[in-house]
């Protein structure tokens, strides 16, 4: 069963903590991305939608509108849509955001659920993709713990929803250790329980906890505290 606007409107009530109360992550990432933030351009980031969702938003708001791809690659990733539950939009801008009319993608970047081996929900990964671009990526130690609260229980109701979205980042997660065994690298992981850890590298995802020393070193992509 795949999740209704009904379902999208629930979640959303539920995702409304913001990553950090303290630090505005949109002001500290445009200084690197042109003035915008990454997850609000398209040439970035392209945010994807289920149709429901789209429903949903075309209901409450004008802010989205679908896709219109610009160059070769772009094409590529919306053709690859066709036929899926799924589609490519785009917002106003950054300048114009409704924060209540965000979709699941904006409330939730440059998270996603992450899932141990043996299939656990154990807490939240980022998409390794924007190392480099994503302010929080680089510093990992200001996510709160609402936020990680309302990750978790609002992805175990898109779960209950459509069960394939569970396999969906299951794939995500083995991905990711597949990615950094490769390059013999560890990588952070936020628990459910709030706290840091360490996936090893080809370690068939064993996990250790983090040292907040450790984790301040990923600042140094973006040193503007």
């Amino acid at each position: 069963m795949a999740p209704t606007p009904k379902h999208y409107a629930q979640i959303y009530d539920r995702l409304q903590a913001p990553i950090s109360k303290v630090y505005d992550c949109g002001k500290k990432c445009a200084p690197f991305n042109n003035g915008e933030p990454v997850c609000c351009t398209t040439g970035h980031a392209i945010p994807i939608v289920e149709h429901s969702e789209y429903k949903l938003l075309q209901s409450r708001t004008d802010m989205w509108k679908p896709f219109k791809p610009k160059d070769k690659a772009e094409r590529a990733e919306v053709a690859d849509l066709k036929g899926s539950d799924c589609r490519a939009v785009e917002c106003n801008g950054a300048r114009h955001c409704e924060r209540d009319n965000r979709s699941m993608a904006c409330r939730t970047f440059p998270f996603f659920p992450y899932f141990t081996p043996d299939g656990t929900l154990f807490g939240l990964a980022t998409y390794w993709t924007f190392e480099g671009q994503c302010w929080v990526i680089s510093n990992i130690t200001i996510v709160e713990k609402p936020f990680i609260d309302e990750m978790m229980e609002a992805h175990e109701m898109l779960f209950a929803a459509d069960s394939d979205w569970r396999g969906t980042y299951k794939r995500q997660s083995a991905t990711m250790r597949s990615v950094y065994s490769k390059k013999d690298t560890r990588f952070p992981v936020i628990g459910r329980d709030g706290k840091y850890y360490w996936v090893l590298p080809r370690s068939g995802g064993t996990m250790i906890r983090a040292k907040k020393a450790e984790l301040l070193q990923l600042r140094k992509g973006f040193p503007n505290f």
